[in-house]
């Protein structure tokens, strides 16, 4: 939470990656001016490239505020790991996967959230990345 303001959706960026997660995240909180709402997921536990439930967990852990986290991944395996992990969760947050491009879809989502958005809007809002062309 926000002084002097509601819940806001935090934003977890799931990425092969911790480099690629890490620099969307500062490019996100530059736009959305929400360090703690925005979570890099980057790489596997202990470093290397690939995704892991843990490092997901724990990102889900930081952005938590009782607004929901939205959660946005890179390629194929990124999503089947944010899928298998949601079928275990049973937290008291919401937390949703977004079908979105990663980059677009995430500056939508953290500029929208910074504006206390509900987390429907926002994922709903990473979601219409996939239509803004840049050409």
């Amino acid at each position: 939470m926000i002084a002097g303001r509601g819940p806001i959706v935090g934003l977890v960026l799931l990425s092969h990656s911790p480099a690629l997660a890490e620099g969307l995240r500062d490019l996100v909180v530059q736009m959305s001016r929400l360090p703690e709402a925005v979570a890099a997921a980057g790489g596997t536990g202990d470093g290397r490239l690939g995704t892991s439930p843990a490092v997901l967990e724990e990102a889900v852990g930081r952005v938590s505020g009782g607004g929901g986290v939205l959660v946005l991944a890179d390629i194929g395996s990124a999503v089947l790991t944010a899928r298998a992990w949601l079928a275990g969760y049973h937290g008291d947050e919401r937390v949703l996967l977004g079908d979105a491009p990663l980059v677009e879809g995430a500056v939508a989502a953290g500029v929208l959230a910074s504006t206390g958005a509900s987390l429907d809007d926002v994922r709903a809002a990473a979601q219409q990345a996939w239509s803004v062309r840049k050409l």
